[in-house]
């Protein structure tokens, strides 16, 4: 087996991976997360068929697709954690009046 097949693999089992957190997740960050793992594994999968041949060098046009995918990836990420975020503050329910603000940062769900 070569490194690229063993990478377009990979990149197939972070896919399948991140569907089954996608589509199980209970909460929104999980499948945010899930949703991140699924885009790690297509860029795996994208980044091994630029080097389908041994011989041959390293298409650059997928490479930097990559990395122009992952800073996409990193500000779409941030922008649904803090939709997550707020919506979490808006639907939750109301705190009792002696209960501190700085509970939730240390709460793990």
């Amino acid at each position: 087996m070569t490194a690229p097949a063993l990478y377009g693999l990979c990149g197939a089992a972070l896919v399948g991976i991140g569907l089954y957190g996608l589509l199980a997740g209970a909460s929104a960050l999980r499948r945010i997360l899930g949703f991140n793992v699924v885009g790690s594994g297509i860029f795996l999968y994208f980044g091994s068929l630029a080097a389908r041949h041994p011989t041959l060098a390293v298409d650059p046009v997928p490479q930097a697709m990559i990395i122009t995918g992952i800073v996409v990836a990193l500000a779409g990420t941030a922008l649904a954690v803090a939709i997550a975020i707020r919506l979490h503050d808006e639907t939750a329910p109301a705190r009792p009046p002696g209960e501190a603000e700085d509970r939730d940062a240390c709460d793990p769900r």
